[in-house]
């Protein structure tokens, strides 16, 4: 029990320690405002029913092993640390990781997207990053494309048979990338360009997007592999639990 909270812990500062980096307060996911009322309602409509699912999936985790609430708390709190460092890259949004991924391996992609809508809910009231009218927005581009396309992305490297590490780093890196193509293709249904309409805008941001958000990407999918291997090594009974380790979970 000890060596499982340890593990946990050491987990968690491990992603705390990137508070100490500096960041700039007025990059942003997508700003409060920036949208147009008629696609914050769409985005927001969108994304409910992901929400109501994802509570019931939290639900039936817990009350089937009330011991993950830790290791639960860990996948919030690191999608909350890596999701507010803010490298600016275009007007009205910016890049930076999600760290989506590892709660999606763990818990699958439904909760991920309570965990995320949480995670947003507090950066916009907390540390202005993001925004309430905006949330349903941020919510389906972050909370939850980024954990669908990591979970799919993870259970087909382990049907292939790819080793552990890899099945994770894949996971983390294409869900924080598959993130920013739906803002681009969310910015870009909001403002099309006046020559090219919404195909032209999107490749646009997407241009502006990679130059930052590919080289995190790849920093997200190692730190995520990082954090993995403490869990694996302190906490292997939960992983078992969550059949996200092969083996038998000894009573």
């Amino acid at each position: 029990m000890y060596g499982r909270r340890f593990g946990i812990f050491i987990a968690i500062y491990l992603v705390s320690v990137f508070l100490a980096l500096p960041d700039n307060a007025y990059a942003m996911h997508i700003m409060e405002g920036f949208l147009p009322v008629q696609w914050c309602v769409f985005w927001f409509a969108l994304t409910i029913p992901f929400l109501i699912v994802g509570l019931w999936s939290i639900q039936k985790t817990i009350k089937h092993n009330p011991s993950l609430k830790m290791m639960l708390g860990l996948a919030g709190a690191f999608a909350f640390v890596l999701s507010a460092l803010k490298i600016p890259s275009v007007t009205g949004s910016c890049s930076h990781p999600t760290g989506v991924g590892l709660g999606a391996v763990l818990f699958g992609p439904w909760a991920m997207s309570v965990l995320g809508c949480i995670v947003l809910i507090f950066q916009a009231i907390l540390l202005a990053h993001g925004g309430l009218s905006t949330l349903g927005a941020n919510t389906f581009s972050m909370a939850v494309v980024g954990p669908f396309v990591a979970y799919a992305v993870y259970k087909a490297c382990q049907k292939s048979g790819a080793p552990l590490g890899l099945s994770v780093f894949l996971a983390a890196a294409l869900g924080d990338l598959l993130t920013y193509v739906t803002t681009s293709l969310q910015l870009a249904l909001a403002f099309p360009a006046e020559t090219g309409g919404v195909v032209a805008s999107f490749v646009k941001f997407m241009g502006v997007f990679a130059f930052t958000q590919v080289p995190l990407a790849v920093s997200e999918g190692l730190l995520t592999v990082v954090v993995f291997n403490f869990l694996a090594a302190y906490n292997k009974r939960e992983l078992q639990e969550l059949s996200v380790l092969p083996g038998e979970v000894r009573a």
